[in-house]
């Protein structure tokens, strides 16, 4: 029966209950993304296969989750914040670009964030997809992230006079379907591109919709 248990508290085999839980939740989250990112995936993965890979006891898989779905749910949030931050880090170093240039390195940033390990990719753009309404809201939440961030920097640009205004919404919400789409396919083996292909096409949607190509 799925439940989430508590854990002792004290200190054993000379580490603190805070440190043996955040070993435990690594060794967990290595295993997952190995199964569910590189490996049978998740809807062919059972507890006991995280357990053995993990090199721990369902005991312990309960005091940090409740269910298999949520560790595939902390694992997507984890990618999409490694993907988030490699965008944030890349911001400053686009100050006094040209518009194209500015943007170009932000995407760029973001699908190196996205892409770097590819069992990322494949938990981001696949394995959620479809899971649970839950899962379902938790996407298209992190989603309405990524839409608001295009729309902040198409804001930014109108006020520079770079862009006409106009409402991005409906631009933004569809190139980031198109990249979750893409990316889907390319992840699964659907297209016949490398990666540099992906992005550069993925790239040109961008500028051309939000009025930036060269």
């Amino acid at each position: 029966m799925a439940g989430r248990i508590t854990p002792a508290a004290g200190r054993y085999a000379g580490k603190a209950a805070a440190e043996r839980q955040a070993d435990r939740r690594r060794r967990f989250f290595e295993a997952g993304l190995d199964l569910f990112g590189a490996g049978p995936g998740y809807r062919a993965t059972r507890l006991t296969d995280v357990c053995r890979a993990a090199g721990l006891s369902t005991r312990q898989f309960y005091e940090e989750f409740r269910t298999l779905e949520d560790l595939l749910a902390e694992l997507h949030l984890y990618v999409n914040d490694t993907a988030q931050r490699a965008v944030l880090a890349a911001l400053p170093e686009t100050e006094g670009l040209s518009l194209v240039e500015r943007h170009s390195r932000l995407f760029r940033a973001y699908a190196a964030g996205a892409t770097a390990d590819p069992r990322h990719a494949r938990i981001a753009y696949v394995e959620v997809i479809g899971v649970s309404p839950r899962l379902d809201r938790q996407r298209l939440e992190r989603r309405a992230r990524w839409i608001d961030f295009l729309c902040g920097q198409a804001a930014e640009a109108v006020e520079r006079g770079e862009i006409p205004p106009d409402d991005y919404h409906v631009a933004a919400a569809a190139f980031i379907g198109a990249v979750n789409g893409l990316m889907h396919d390319w992840s699964v083996g659907w297209v016949d591109a490398t990666l540099d292909q992906v992005v550069e096409e993925l790239l040109q949607i961008l500028l051309n919709r939000f009025n930036m190509a060269p």
